[in-house]
């Protein structure tokens, strides 16, 4: 593994397991999963998005956060240089980026950059964090890195400012935004493969935890309870029973770039517990050297399986609702009268349609 400083002794971390060439497709979301699969077996894939990321204000960052941050090294911030080269020693990423501390009390995290990328920490993060917290955020970082989740932004960038350039024509602006929707949906589901990416590094799921839950809560964490947190996921999962609920759920997500944080705690520890995650741990997980002969169709159908556990195992009215209807319902109309005047009846209750679903989805619901 070679250093961004040069330096490749005094290692950290040996205690935790190491996985030698793995692949991404080891931690993604399959949804994450599907797109990035597709994208990389587009004929001059590389090409195109390293030329519109030049495009794009990325030139100016680096120099932005090289002449305005700290950049992390053996002499600045030496216990993050030390975590972030323990995290790409344990997924293997053989070169490490750059990492810079910027000045900002905005918790936040960032991996930037196409050829080169480069994880920018806010002060806040860093104030927020305790060392196993950190090593998580960290390990999310790379994560991003390893699997490159920065092509996304760049697209995303580059639809943006397009969408604007094209909005004097009729339904260009339509067009693209229904690209820009499906864009966020990819990289909210590739914010879950990075959590997963941050747990394989930290390798404490409590620690894991504890950062979302800081994220949402600030650094009073006497005053939390993850179990309390995670509790708070499975009512916004209910939506309260109430399919306008539902819909407000629906609408509030789609302009996000990351899921929320309850939802995103809860989606790790239900990833931590599958048997994918107990294989990966005892060495089992796909190759980088295996990538070129992934297969499109099956990241496509294992994404769609996964579209489908999660409609049958929600717990959320409106999923209940869209079971229904596939099992012909009789009393939909019931249902429907009862989401358009607000009527508090769920659409699994005792006595109409299927009964909720129990258990959890095999692939972890991330």
């Amino acid at each position: 593994m070679s250093d961004s400083q040069g330096n490749t002794e005094n290692l950290p971390g040996r205690s935790r397991r190491r996985f030698p060439g793995i692949s991404s497709r080891a931690y993604e979301h399959p949804a994450d999963r599907s797109a990035l699969v597709a994208l990389r077996k587009l004929s001059g894939f590389d090409t195109v998005f390293k030329t519109l990321s030049g495009l794009l204000p990325e030139r100016s960052l680096r120099l932005l956060f090289l002449s305005d941050s700290v950049r992390v090294s053996e002499q600045q911030f030496p216990h993050l240089n030390d975590m972030l080269r323990d995290a790409c020693h344990i997924l293997d990423l053989e070169k490490v980026p750059s990492m810079y501390v910027t000045q900002n009390p905005q918790p936040n995290a960032m991996c930037i950059g196409l050829d080169e990328p480069i994880i920018v920490l806010t002060t806040g993060l860093v104030e927020l964090m305790d060392e196993k917290e950190m090593r998580a955020v960290i390990g999310h970082e790379v994560g991003h890195a390893l699997s490159g989740h920065a092509l996304y932004r760049t697209i995303l960038l580059f639809l943006t400012n397009f969408a604007v350039k094209v909005a004097w024509i009729p339904l260009g602006n339509v067009a693209i935004m229904a690209l820009v929707t499906a864009l966020r949906e990819w990289f909210r589901k590739s914010e879950l493969s990075a959590d997963r990416a941050g747990l394989l590094v930290g390798q404490d799921l409590e620690a894991s935890l504890r950062g979302l839950m800081k994220l949402a809560g600030g650094h009073h964490l006497h005053e939390m309870n993850i179990d309390a947190f995670l509790a708070q996921a499975e009512e916004y999962e209910h939506a309260g029973g109430d399919l306008r609920d539902s819909v407000l759920k629906i609408l509030q997500v789609l302009p996000r770039t990351h899921p929320f944080t309850t939802v995103r705690a809860a989606e790790l520890g239900k990833w931590a517990r599958t048997r994918d995650y107990q294989r990966l741990m005892d060495g089992h997980y796909p190759r980088r050297s295996e990538d070129g002969d992934a297969s499109v169709s099956d990241s496509v159908r294992d994404s769609a399986n996964h579209y489908r556990e999660s409609v049958k195992q929600s717990k959320d009215p409106l999923m209940g609702l869209i079971r229904d209807v596939a099992g012909g319902a009789g009393d939909l109309g019931g249902k429907l009268r009862d989401f358009a005047t607000g009527g508090g009846r769920r659409p699994n209750d005792s006595g109409s349609g299927a009964g909720t679903a129990a258990g959890e989805s095999g692939s972890g619901g991330n």
